[in-house]
């Protein structure tokens, strides 16, 4: 008897173990600060990257991340190189055709950011000005939809910390960012002291969607509870506002 009783306290353990040792492959894009983006030493840190291991420990899994260019993160993840994108991904309509998504995670707005003699009225007092936007964002999306038309340059980068570089080189003029990430990544750094946010917030769910979620492959139901059910819990036992204060001022879970 006592033989049968520790072989199954063996087993429990065991299955245990193995749950605790379960890889869940995170996409990130390392280039997006405060956000996503690497220490001096090269390993990855940001809000996304400890809401990612947060969401790992209430799942009793270990994250692996994996860094993916922006435009490529969507094929990627339907190729399987990873299983999740937690990468400040905006839960769109046009994105919802051909992945799925956890609920939100976080929602802030998206803002126009020029030099300071630049002076805006509108999106049309911009005609003739170069702006860089990321490839493949929700940015992108309405710097095509909205500049171009008012006679905007609009060019698209590979990651938004080289749109960074180019504006401090003198080839853009601004470029339309994350109000966060704008801040964190750029403005609150010496090369941003002639620059600032100008315009409204931009909300507008045709191009910015309805808040940053998980990504996921279509059909993975039990994946998509799973980590519903993570997110809720650390909005509820307190871990969320512990990562969110460590990064920000204010609660970014958004309205």
């Amino acid at each position: 008897m006592k033989k049968v009783i520790l072989a199954a306290a063996m087993t429990a353990l065991s299955v245990a173990a193995m749950a605790q040792d379960k890889e869940l492959k995170v996409a990130i894009d390392p280039t997006y600060e405060p956000f996503t983006f690497k220490t001096p030493d090269g390993k990855p840190t940001g809000f996304d990257v400890d809401i990612a291991n947060a969401v790992c420990a209430q799942t009793k899994r270990k994250c692996v991340f994996v860094e993916q260019v922006w435009d490529s993160m969507i094929p990627g993840l339907q190729a399987k190189k990873y299983d999740v994108i937690i990468s400040s991904m905006s839960i769109t309509e046009d994105r919802l055709k051909v992945v799925d998504f956890t609920d939100k995670y976080y929602n802030t707005p998206t803002k126009i950011v020029v030099k300071n003699d630049i002076k805006f009225t509108d999106v049309a007092s911009l005609k003739g000005k170069k702006i860089g936007v990321l490839k493949g964002s929700t940015q992108e999306k309405y710097a095509n939809g909205e500049l171009k038309k008012a006679g905007v340059v609009v060019t698209p980068y590979e990651a938004q910390d080289q749109v960074y570089l180019d504006i401090k080189a003198g080839r853009l003029d601004g470029t339309v960012a994350d109000v966060l990430e704008v801040t964190g990544g750029f403005l609150s750094k010496p090369e941003g002291k002639d620059y600032g946010v100008v315009g409204p917030e931009l909300y507008t769910p045709k191009y910015f969607g309805t808040g940053a979620g998980f990504a996921l492959r279509k059909g993975e139901a039990a994946l998509k509870a799973e980590l519903n059910g993570a997110i809720k819990a650390i909005r509820a036992n307190g871990t969320y506002k512990k990562i969110n204060d460590k990064y920000f001022k204010f609660d970014v879970y958004g309205k």
